[in-house]
């Protein structure tokens, strides 16, 4: 396939520093922009939720103590902030971009039974519809479900389960809207993206491999996914994920953005875990890096801030 060549980013290599006494313990994570172009960053470290301006300087904070595993963000149109609190913690929280709590889904540490389907049991992604406001919860590391609510968090209804065929999930992890009447779902361990209307009917699915997260660009609606790296034993292998693929709305790739092998250099990744985009296109990426590299790789790696989030600049203008 002849990929797009007008499409085209670039890494900045030096942008963003946390402020003095802080960081992301190696898991900047997560990753959202306002309506502002202000960057919010769901992260591991001592203060969960940290913003920049595009520029990458730092603007502040907040959440100390309060989450216990912070694992995706979502802003809405109006600016609203949503939180997965992903194990241990097993909520869904909607709050202003102040951090005061608006609501919650789920009871704090309290799971529901291991692939009960029941909501939620490691909740793992959120995507609010542009429309009616409904949220559609993929709760993927002890479930194999996406759960759909009101705006006001009641529950509508539930689809999937454990398995490798259409419409059953193995790791759900990342969700976005194809269009007002579909949600994209990263099916990461079955290697591809499932697309669904909003009760839950099977439509269709795109390879991807393991795919984390998905975000769609406002400015020409082609979908930047987050490809995890391989298993252990195929570390160091080229074209094997570690890298964000960028599609259009048949599923064809378009671009590919990074390296084809793992590592430190300004054009790798090591597990990039979160997308956004700003208003110029501008790309942040965040990376569990190291959960990724203790837990999965079997060896540690620096848990570089600068490496752990990522901006690369849309150049082809």
């Amino acid at each position: 396939m002849t990929l797009n060549s007008v499409l085209r980013y670039e890494p900045s290599a030096e942008w963003g520093s946390v402020p003095a006494g802080v960081s992301f313990s190696g898991d900047a994570n997560s990753v959202a922009v306002d309506s502002a172009d202000r960057v919010y960053v769901f992260n591991r470290g001592p203060r969960p939720m940290l913003v920049f301006r595009t520029d990458g300087t730092p603007l502040g904070g907040w959440g100390d103590g309060e989450f216990q595993n912070p694992h995706a963000i979502t802003i809405d149109a109006d600016d609203n902030v949503y939180l997965v609190d992903s194990r241990l913690g097993h909520v869904v929280q909607k709050r202003t971009k102040s951090g005061e709590l608006l609501m919650q889904i789920g009871t704090f540490g309290q799971p529901a039974e291991r692939h009960s389907g029941r909501y939620f049991n490691g909740p793992t992604d959120v995507a609010v519809h542009p429309v009616t406001r409904e949220l559609f919860v993929t709760d993927g590391y002890g479930n194999a479900r996406v759960h759909r609510f009101s705006p006001e968090g009641e529950h509508i209804l539930s689809w999937g389960e454990s398995g490798g065929y259409p419409g059953q999930f193995s790791v759900p992890h990342g969700i976005s809207f194809l269009d007002a009447d579909h949600v994209i779902v990263c099916d990461r361990e079955n290697f591809r993206l499932q697309i669904f209307t909003l009760e839950g009917k099977f439509v269709e699915q795109w390879h991807a491999f393991r795919p984390l997260a998905i975000t769609r660009s406002s400015q020409d609606g082609l979908f930047f996914v987050a490809e995890l790296g391989p298993a252990p034993s195929q570390h160091g292998l080229p074209n094997l994920g570690n890298r964000v693929v960028v599609v259009n709305d048949h599923g064809e790739t378009v671009a590919r953005i990074g390296s084809t092998l793992p590592g430190d250099a300004p054009d790798q990744f090591l597990a990039p875990h979160g997308l956004a985009l700003d208003s110029k296109g501008d790309l942040y990426v965040a990376e569990a890096r190291r959960t990724w590299s203790t837990g999965q790789l079997g060896f540690p790696v620096p848990a570089s801030e600068e490496i752990s989030l990522r901006k690369w600049r849309r150049v082809d203008a």
